[in-house]
């Protein structure tokens, strides 16, 4: 892999990580490159406007600083651009990093970043929006809305848990799921899940056999209610497979619709959306390119540009 000559950074100025943004400076800088382009955001949702900045100044390489929300923004951008995405990991969940096998500290991160393997990966997009670990609704809307920041600060991945449990006796709406245009599910769910791997929100194993790319996303529907059927259910998720679960049900779909009786917030990895009663999810194969460290094994990799 070439080195990158022009690389832009994107940087959520709220999260830390090691040093800080100067170590991070400092770090790209030894790699040699001809021009660094700069940009920090206050919060997530303004990065795609200093992605497609970046994308029009025609860098190598863009350079992701935060947690999974401001991930997500960016390749939402960065979708079939062809320019590769550089992870660094700064944030709370760090869900994409961690199912990628991107380190969590700075030195390791921009290493992967300079002379790790860029990975070509599938993403999901619902709604208009890319998504690169998972969609969820129901259940799973409730914990993302609830673990504020204040809260995810406090307790990290736990403060997911904290929140979605006051939430576990809660009435579970209707659900009409349609996977490839064949129905699949029509009943009470507590949660809709829509995975492109395996890991993800507060760190569970939800779909043991995700990659994220093989062409096909990976769908959970689970009707657990109260606080003794999700016990059980997140239990047998810590020891065992996800689907073996009474309250679990999984298939595969390259296309996934999801009609509600009543609106309700849905989130894309760990960013809470608008209330919609209608839902649908589609598999976008080899859309982006991120680099992974070099022994990672992926059956879909490019060593240059």
């Amino acid at each position: 892999m070439r080195t990158p000559r022009k690389v832009a950074v994107v940087a959520h100025a709220r999260k830390t990580l090691d040093g800080g943004l100067d170590e991070l400076r400092r770090r790209i800088t030894d790699h040699g490159v001809d021009e660094l382009l700069w940009y920090e955001v206050p919060k997530s949702k303004k990065a795609p406007k200093q992605v497609r900045k970046a994308l029009k100044k025609d860098v190598d390489l863009v350079v992701v600083w935060g947690g999974d929300g401001i991930v997500q923004r960016s390749i939402d951008v960065l979708a079939g651009s062809g320019t590769p995405l550089a992870i660094i990991p700064a944030g709370t969940g760090n869900l994409l990093a961690t199912n990628l096998g991107v380190p969590a500290d700075l030195a390791g991160a921009v290493d992967v970043a300079f002379t790790g393997k860029r990975r070509r990966v599938d993403l999901g997009k619902m709604n208009g929006e890319h998504f690169a670990v998972m969609a969820g609704i129901g259940f799973d809307g409730a914990m993302i809305r609830d673990a504020d920041r204040n809260l995810k600060d406090r307790l990290g991945k736990l403060a997911y848990v904290w929140a979605g449990l006051r939430h576990v006796n809660g009435e579970a709406p209707r659900a009409r799921v349609t996977i490839d245009g064949v129905p699949w599910f029509d009943d009470q769910a507590s949660c809709v899940l829509i995975g492109n791997v395996g890991t993800i929100t507060g760190g569970i194993n939800a779909f043991d056999d995700a990659k994220p790319d093989d062409g096909w996303l990976d769908v959970g529907v689970a009707t657990a209610q109260g606080a003794m059927q999700w016990a059980r259910a997140l239990g047998t998720m810590a020891v065992g497979r996800s689907d073996t679960s009474p309250f679990v049900r999984m298939t595969r779909a390259r296309k996934v619709d999801v009609k509600l009786d009543d609106k309700l917030e849905y989130e894309l990895d760990g960013g809470a959306r608008e209330k919609s009663r209608r839902l649908t999810a589609e598999v976008i194969p080899d859309a982006v390119k991120i680099c992974v460290p070099a022994q990672s094994q992926a059956p879909r990799q490019e060593q240059a540009d």
